[in-house]
C-alpha cells in the first residue's frame, strides 16, 4: 500500500459546480476507483480553488492511474470535469496530479 497525495487547482468561479458533481460521482467511476486501488480517497479544497487529494493505493500511485486509464467511464469522467480545473494545458486532471512527497507519517 502507498499513501498518495496530491494537488490540482479548480477555477475559482467553477468551485460551487464542482463540489456539487462530487456529490454524486457516478457509480460506475466509483466502482472503476475501487477496482483499481483507489482506498480511503478524499478531497479537500480551499476557498482560491486549490485541491489537495489523498488516497491510499493498493499497489502504487501509478498502478492506478494505469488502472484507471484503461477505463471507459473514466475517459469520460476526466472530459466532463476538465473544463473545471486550470492549467491542465490540453490534459486531464487525472494526467496532470501533482504528486506530493510524504514527509511524516503517524500511526
Amino acid at each position: 500500500m502507498q499513501r498518495v497525495g496530491f494537488m490540482l487547482k479548480v477555477k475559482k468561479d467553477k468551485i460551487d459546480e464542482y463540489k456539487e458533481h462530487h456529490k454524486r460521482v457516478w457509480p460506475e467511476m466509483l466502482d472503476a476507483l475501487r477496482r483499481h486501488g483507489w482506498r480511503n480517497y478524499s478531497l479537500f479544497m480551499n476557498e482560491d480553488g486549490l485541491l489537495f487529494g489523498y488516497f491510499e493505493a493498493d499497489e502504487s500511485f501509478q498502478a492506478s492511474l494505469e488502472g484507471m486509464a484503461g477505463e471507459e467511464i473514466n475517459a469520460r469522467w476526466q472530459a466532463f470535469m476538465a473544463p473545471y480545473f486550470e492549467n491542465l494545458g490540453g490534459a486531464h486532471a487525472d494526467e496532470s496530479m501533482i504528486e506530493l512527497e510524504e514527509v511524516f507519517h503517524l500511526d
